[in-house]
């Protein structure tokens, strides 16, 4: 029978505020969960209140639990740790990969292209055909921030349709619409290649679940390829389709200003 830990931390404003108690080196058990890069504080609330996250073998529901850096914690039964060295890398993703850790299906995935000593984990996601700009890290606290709407992190993709896109449908997706499943996108720039009109630069700030495609078929049209160019001053400039690199300390430096790290 599974236990559940409770015990009271005495909090002062200072640890509320940033989630450590300096006098006592403690963290609370959701913020570790995200800077340990497996999901954001909201979601691991969520874990922690199903009973999927266990310290020290035992499982805590407790949420605003805080425990010490040296604590044992496990996520589904996985260990997991906050690194103390960080590292970023940018992939040009290729078509026929998931962006994922693991796939139950043993499909390739991108962890099978960017091979590290260090466990890096996916700056949100691209669909399997998608290609492009895609950032990897083990900072749990950046990668939750670029992943935020709250930021309006610059996304610009390369859209190939099945058909010529009428300017009148261009300025719907401009406007905002309605995608479904109760969701409404943001204002948005859409460009028109003039030569042909079946190629499409739109420039998006949200990163909702595969936003790109869903916009365009509510307006009754079909991607048939999408290439992401710009994760906000982030390219692929120099890499080709599967090749990698580590950002330089200006990008890091850049990304970490743009969400007020």
């Amino acid at each position: 029978m599974k236990k559940n830990i409770s015990k009271k931390n005495n909090n002062n404003p200072k640890s509320h505020s940033t989630g450590y108690d300096k006098e006592k080196q403690l963290i609370r058990l959701n913020k570790y969960i995200s800077q340990a890069g497996l999901v954001s504080r909201r979601k691991a609330d969520e874990l922690i209140a199903s009973g999927l996250v266990k310290v020290n073998k035992q499982v805590v529901t407790e949420l605003g639990y805080k425990i010490s850096l040296g604590d044992f914690v496990t996520v589904k039964g996985d260990p997991i740790e906050i690194s103390h060295s960080f590292i970023y890398v940018l992939l040009n993703k290729p078509k026929d990969c998931i962006t994922t850790t693991d796939d139950e299906k043993n499909r390739k995935t991108v962890m099978d292209i960017v091979r590290l000593h260090t466990r890096v984990y996916p700056v949100g996601r691209l669909d399997r055909n998608t290609t492009g700009v895609l950032l990897l890290t083990n900072d749990g606290e950046l990668a939750n921030r670029l992943t935020h709407p709250r930021y309006q992190i610059q996304r610009i993709y390369n859209a190939k349709l099945n058909k010529p896109l009428a300017p009148a449908d261009a300025e719907k997706i401009a406007n905002g619409l309605d995608i479904g499943q109760g969701e409404f996108t943001s204002p948005c720039v859409v460009n028109i290649n003039i030569q042909d009109k079946t190629k499409i630069t739109i420039i998006l700030t949200e990163g909702k679940n595969r936003e790109v495609k869903r916009l365009f078929e509510a307006v009754g049209y079909e991607v048939k390829s999408l290439d992401r160019k710009y994760f906000h001053n982030i390219s692929t400039k120099g890499l080709k389709r599967g090749e990698y690199r580590l950002l330089n300390r200006k990008e890091i430096l850049d990304l970490k200003k743009i969400v007020k790290i």
